[in-house]
């Protein structure tokens, strides 16, 4: 079983990740920080200096249809954002 799900590319986390050398993913709930730093140093082949981590709450959505107002909840997930050390860096889309 994989610790990491996916990274996380958004507009906020490619400016830290300029500014500061951090990268996000969303990881398995269960994984703890030291599971984290491994996984990430295995998979990308780079020195983690530090790893945050928090529990992100899914937010409530409602669309209106024919029916009536469907309310709903998007899924919560944690988030782990991963310091690197000076001069490495990790390309997402290498592989495109």
């Amino acid at each position: 079983m994989s610790i990491i799900i996916k990274p996380i590319v958004t507009e906020k986390m490619n400016q830290i990740g300029e500014k500061f050398n951090r990268v996000g993913f969303q990881v398995v709930p269960s994984a703890n920080k030291l599971e984290i730093k491994q996984a990430v140093e295995a998979l990308y082949n780079v020195t983690v200096v530090s790893v945050n981590t928090s529990n992100v709450k899914g937010k409530l959505k409602s669309r209106y249809t024919k029916g009536g107002v469907i309310n709903g909840r998007s899924s919560s997930y944690k988030k782990a954002v991963v310091t690197l050390k000076d001069g490495d860096t990790i390309d997402f889309y290498s592989n495109i």
